[in-house]
This record gives C-alpha cells, structure tokens and sequence, in this order.
C-alpha cells in the first residue's frame, strides 16, 4: 500500500549553493499524489513542481526541477533520498525559496525527522517499476546503468586523485532500511581547489566546513573528519537513489554507477522511459513490498545515524 507522512514536519535551513535561507515543511498527501514541491513565495504562476525525471533540469552539481512557467526549486536530492528511503509515497513540500536546506550535506536531518514523525498508510495500492532489460549512458569514462534485478540494488565506484578520497566501491541491496543505517548520514563533498572556482561561478554561496566534506590532498579539513572511511562513495550512492526516485515509484532493478553524478542517472532515465519494452509497472504486493527501500524502517534504526 502506498504511504505518506503521519504529521507536518519542518526543516530550517540555507541553500548550499545560493547562500539563501529556506524553510521546508513536509505535509500528508492524498494517494497517488507523489511527491510535489510547492513554492510558497510564488503566487503569480503556477507554484507547484511534481518530482519526476521529466521536470529535472541537466545539472552537474545538483538536481534541478523546473515546471512549465518556469518555476524552480534545486538541491532536491538528499531530500528525495530521504523520502524513497524511508519509504513515503506521496507529500506536498512546502518551501519558501528557490533551494532545499542543505542542512549538514547528509539527508540525516530529513530522515530523522520522518521516521520521528511517523508514516501512514493508504488503502491505494502501490506500484513498483519493474527493471526487464538492460539499459545504460556512458559519457567517457563515465558510466550509469539499470539491469533487472528483484530488489533495488546500488553499485557505485569513483576515483579521485586526492589521497583523502582516491578510489571507493561500495555495493548494498537497498531493502529493509539500509539507506537509514548505511548511507543516510554520508555527506557531499568536493575538493578544496573547487570551492574558490564554485563561488566565483555563483556556486556553493552557502558551503562550510560544517556541511560538506572538504578534502586538501590527503587531508579532510572538515571539522571531526569523515564519519565513514568511504564516506565519499557512500553520498555518491546516496545522491543516486534520491535521483532515481524521480522515477516516479520506486525501482526494482540495480543501479551501477562509475564515476556518474546527477546528469547522468537523469540521462538514464530519459533512455528507460523511451524504451518501453525496458521497464514495467508491477503492483507491490506484500513479498514485492517487503523488497522496497524504507519498508521495515523504525526509530531503532536512528541509532545508527549521525
């Protein structure tokens, strides 16, 4: 059955990369209503931008939605990962700028607040997006790909010459809250020699060492170091299942990124939904839904976040 939150719950914050504050308010919605922003500092226009892979525009450093009167709203990643994560289906997001908080780089904060909040369930039931054929993009050496698979499975490598990062593989099938336990509280990250270069492109205008990881080198200059050896590699598996939920319905299928980002997975998309005999809707029934991201997910699994 499909999902949505028990309560209101509100978040504070300032955009990582127009230094904006934001206040983000997360609300129950009806049944097959996914997930939609809403823009509350609009009036004019249309104010309301549904989550979903056609509406992302091409960005490399973040996900982007935009609708027909050119309403946005950016950085919506960490907080999609939260959601298709914990398992919540539908929600009306309210947010007063044109960027979701940063809050501390990791989607922790919007975890912790959901799973406090609690879920409900509706009597609708829900669909999943069922993975037949292989399907991939490739930009170089960069490469994103879904192949069929029973549950969500992501893969991930990345390879930086900064000693601090270098190379990081990690693997998890993404069933029964490991999101929550594994990667939720992995935050983004970049080099020191790119800070300068962002901010002189307008970029990560609201960046500290208090919500990123930022790496010298060998060295980690963000304040108490990295909360998980391969830190790095966990957010980029992070980053990837927030932009897959722009799917519209979770994925049963695996995920294999090298050196991918936010583009990309948004690339892939675009490839599955044009080959129709590469996907299908299956209805979750509850051995399907027991295979999902977020089912299972309680307060005990808070423990293990940061």
């Amino acid at each position: 059955m499909q999902t949505t939150l028990k309560t209101i719950v509100r978040f504070d914050g300032t955009g990582l990369h127009t230094g904006r504050p934001a206040k983000l308010v997360l609300r129950p919605a009806p049944a097959n209503t996914g997930i939609v922003f809403r823009r509350v500092d609009i009036s004019d226009v249309d104010n309301r931008l549904r989550a979903t892979w056609d509406h992302v525009v091409l960005s490399p450093l973040n996900t982007r939605l935009t609708n027909a009167a050119g309403v946005m709203v950016s950085t919506i990643e960490h907080l999609m990962a939260a959601l298709s994560g914990t398992g919540v289906h539908n929600a009306l997001i309210d947010i007063d700028g044109p960027e979701v908080p940063i809050m501390d780089g990791s989607a922790a904060a919007f975890v912790r607040g959901i799973v406090e909040g609690g879920l409900m369930r509706h009597a609708a039931p829900l669909r999943a997006i069922e993975i037949l054929r292989d399907v991939s993009v490739v930009d170089g050496l960069a490469r994103a790909a879904l192949s069929p698979a029973t549950s969500l499975q992501i893969a991930f490598d990345i390879e930086f010459t900064d000693a601090a990062i270098g190379q990081q593989a990690k693997t998890l099938n993404m069933a029964n809250g490991a999101f929550v336990r594994e990667l939720c509280d992995s935050r983004t990250f970049c080099r020191s020699a790119d800070v300068d270069m962002m901010r002189a492109n307008g970029l990560a205008l609201g960046g500290t060492l208090e919500n990123a990881v930022v790496v010298d080198g060998d060295q980690v200059l963000s304040p108490g170091g990295l909360r998980h050896a391969d830190e790095a590699v966990r957010h980029k598996m992070l980053d990837a299942l927030g932009d897959l939920y722009t799917a519209g319905a979770p994925i049963l299928g695996r995920y294999t990124g090298t050196r991918a980002g936010h583009a990309m997975t948004n690339r892939l998309l675009q490839a599955l939904f044009a080959d129709p005999a590469a996907w299908r809707y299956v209805q979750c029934d509850a051995k399907v839904a027991a295979r999902l991201p977020g089912v299972g997910v309680s307060k005990a699994d808070l423990f293990a976040v940061a």
